[in-house]
Formats: structure tokens, C-alpha cells, sequence
């Protein structure tokens, strides 16, 4: 099989997020949209799901349809192991188009963040973040928007979700790799976004030579399941400038 498109999902859900992505595209270009450790029902990676596991289960999902480049697409957490796949299999790596992420690490601050969140769920189950997921969506969002996003996180164990808290907590700094990026580019943020807003993805496109930068007016953080239609027009707009499409 020649390039395809690998999709990586964020957290705290698993690659289901990517239906309408897929729905769309399916037919036209070849889709890999693997679940990292843990999610979905896949073989975890033990008490921390490192950046590295992660990628490693995205080359490892590759493999198994024999391709051998993709253009990669990687949301929020996703993004960081599109990053992550950078350092450690860059020859697997086609285009990116990295979405509602950014390449510097948590501060203190948000590493203990991200402790406490994986100690809380393995004490106590999932339920309290189903019932309060955080900003995922933007407040405009519709009541079915937020549905479909609970639906998901619910489907995800507690110690998968705590397994890639930890590991985001130490994932290392990709600043210095973006330079060194030579690949068609796509960074997208929307205006919505109060995770990771857009203040904080701009500089990844500033920073990789070439890169484009698209910003989605309205949508929060999981902005391809908000604002579906145009997540996916810009996705198929680089699939052809990358020559998938």
C-alpha cells in the first residue's frame, strides 16, 4: 500500500473521535485511525503511557496495513505523539497536520495537575470526569455535541486515561525538533479553544519552516468533533497538497 492517513485521537478519548473524518474520507484515501495503549479496548502500556509507547502503537498500526509513510494528524494529546513520531520515526512521517496542541511541555504546575487527575482516577473510577470532562467543547457547543464526547470518555478505563495523564506529564520539550521539520505542515487552532488556545499552537506554525496556519472560528478544543465539516475541508485541502487526495 502506498501513504496513508493516520489519525491520532486526544485525550481523554479514544479514535472514535474521528468518525467524521473518517466517514468522509474513507473512500477516497486510506485510513489509520489506531487507539493509543489502554483505549478503546487495546493492550495497555503499563502505569504510565508514555509519548514513545504511543507512537510506537501508531508505527505498529502502520505495519499492520504495510504502509509506509502517512501523513499524520494528531489532535490535542495526539499531537504530541505526532511529535513524538517525529524523533523516533521520522522516515514513517509523509505530512502533519497538528491541531488544538502545542510543542513545549507542562510546567510544574500542570504536571502535578496531571498526577493528581491520575491519582483521583485510580481511587474513584472514571465517573466524576465523564460528569465534568472540563472545557473540551466551546460553550456554544449543542447538548448531542456533549452526548457523543461523555459517551466516549465513559468507554475509556480509568487506568488507561490516568496511564496517559502521567505520561503527558512527562513527555519531553518538542520546541527544538520543530526546525527541523520538512514536511508539508498543516497547524490548526480554533478561537474557542480554553485548553490549549490558540496563543499557544500559533508558535508551532511560526516555528516549522513552511508550515500553513488555519484557525477555525468558534470551536473548543476538540475542534474536528465540533466543527466536523470544516476540520475536514482543511484536512482534505493538505491530503492534497501532501498528494493523498
Amino acid at each position: 500500500m502506498g501513504d496513508a492517513l493516520l489519525l491520532i485521537h486526544g485525550f481523554p478519548l479514544d479514535a472514535s473521535m474521528w468518525e467524521p473524518q473518517e466517514a468522509s474520507l474513507r473512500e477516497r484515501v486510506p485510513v489509520v485511525a489506531p487507539h493509543l495503549p489502554g483505549f478503546g479496548g487495546s493492550e495497555p502500556a503499563g502505569h504510565v503511557m508514555t509519548m514513545n509507547a504511543a507512537a510506537s502503537r501508531c508505527v505498529d498500526a502502520l505495519d499492520a496495513v504495510r504502509v509506509e509513510r502517512a501523513v499524520v494528524c494528531g489532535l490535542s494529546m495526539g499531537g504530541y505523539v505526532a511529535l513524538e513520531m517525529w524523533r523516533s520515526h521520522r522516515e514513517r512521517v509523509a505530512g502533519y497536520l497538528l491541531s488544538n496542541t502545542r510543542a513545549r511541555p507542562d510546567d510544574e504546575a500542570g504536571k502535578e495537575r496531571r498526577r493528581a487527575l491520575a491519582e483521583r482516577l485510580r481511587r474513584e473510577g472514571s465517573e466524576f470526569l465523564v460528569k465534568d470532562p472540563g472545557p473540551l467543547l466551546s460553550d456554544q457547543a449543542d447538548q448531542d455535541q456533549w452526548e457523543r464526547v461523555r459517551t466516549i470518555i465513559s468507554a475509556q478505563p480509568a487506568e488507561a486515561i490516568a496511564a496517559a495523564a502521567l505520561g503527558m506529564a512527562e513527555r519531553p520539550d518538542s520546541t527544538p525538533d520543530l526546525p527541523g521539520i520538512d514536511v508539508p505542515t498543516l497547524v490548526v487552532t480554533s478561537t474557542g479553544d480554553r485548553l490549549i488556545p490558540p496563543e499557544q499552537t500559533t508558535p508551532v506554525a511560526d516555528a516549522i519552516p513552511g508550515a500553513a496556519l488555519e484557525i477555525i472560528e468558534g470551536p473548543g478544543h476538540l475542534s474536528n468533533m465540533e466543527s466536523p465539516g470544516e476540520f475536514t475541508l482543511l484536512l482534505e485541502r493538505h491530503l492534497t497538497l501532501c498528494g493523498l487526495l
